[in-house]
């Protein structure tokens, strides 16, 4: 981590500095991924209260400490104890949030979605799984019809009128029956 000081009335010497910088080394290890990130330290005494404030662009989200104390020590660590706190936030929300990737999200569009084949053995019987959660709007019976209309053997949806869950099946004379739940 590339840091860079910004001292208002308040002067370190180069012990001071390389105490700082040990203590940035761990926010540091959190943050570089494949590229260097870059701190700014500002420095101020204003009567007797010293005042830091540590400032880090992260993935475009500026990330502030800001700490404060008589003791000039004691404010840069409780800045850098607030950046980590702030750190270990964003990266735990990247982490959790559910990423799909550009080509995968592309796939998904272009081709309708058909059920998926899971065949266990030739002798047994196969099992269809079928994503309905990507058209989520409710339909009426009319709508339905229509979307059958594409070629599908059955349509699970939820009716407009009732709110509840129908399955609407093509018989094999070309007629329909409707189960509702």
């Amino acid at each position: 981590m590339k840091i860079t000081y910004t001292g208002r009335q308040v002067e370190l010497a180069p012990a001071q500095l390389k105490k700082i910088e040990s203590q940035a080394a761990k926010v540091g290890k959190l943050l570089d991924g494949r590229e260097q990130k870059e701190a700014h330290v500002i420095l101020s005494l204003e009567r007797h209260l010293h005042q830091a404030e540590v400032t880090v662009n992260y993935h475009n989200h500026q990330l502030v400490g800001v700490g404060s104390n008589a003791d000039l020590f004691t404010a840069i660590n409780s800045a850098i104890e607030k950046l980590e706190k702030q750190v270990l936030k964003i990266r735990t929300k990247w982490r959790d949030t559910k990423r799909v990737s550009r080509k995968e999200e592309a796939a998904e569009k272009a081709e309708p979605s058909e059920p998926a084949v899971e065949p266990e053995s030739e002798g047994e019987r196969q099992v269809f799984r079928v994503n309905h959660h990507e058209r989520r709007k409710p339909m009426t019976l009319e709508e339905a019809l229509m979307e059958m209309e594409k070629g599908a053997d059955y349509l699970v949806y939820r009716d407009a009128d009732s709110g509840g869950v129908a399955v609407l099946l093509r018989r094999r004379d070309g007629n329909f029956d409707l189960v509702q739940a």
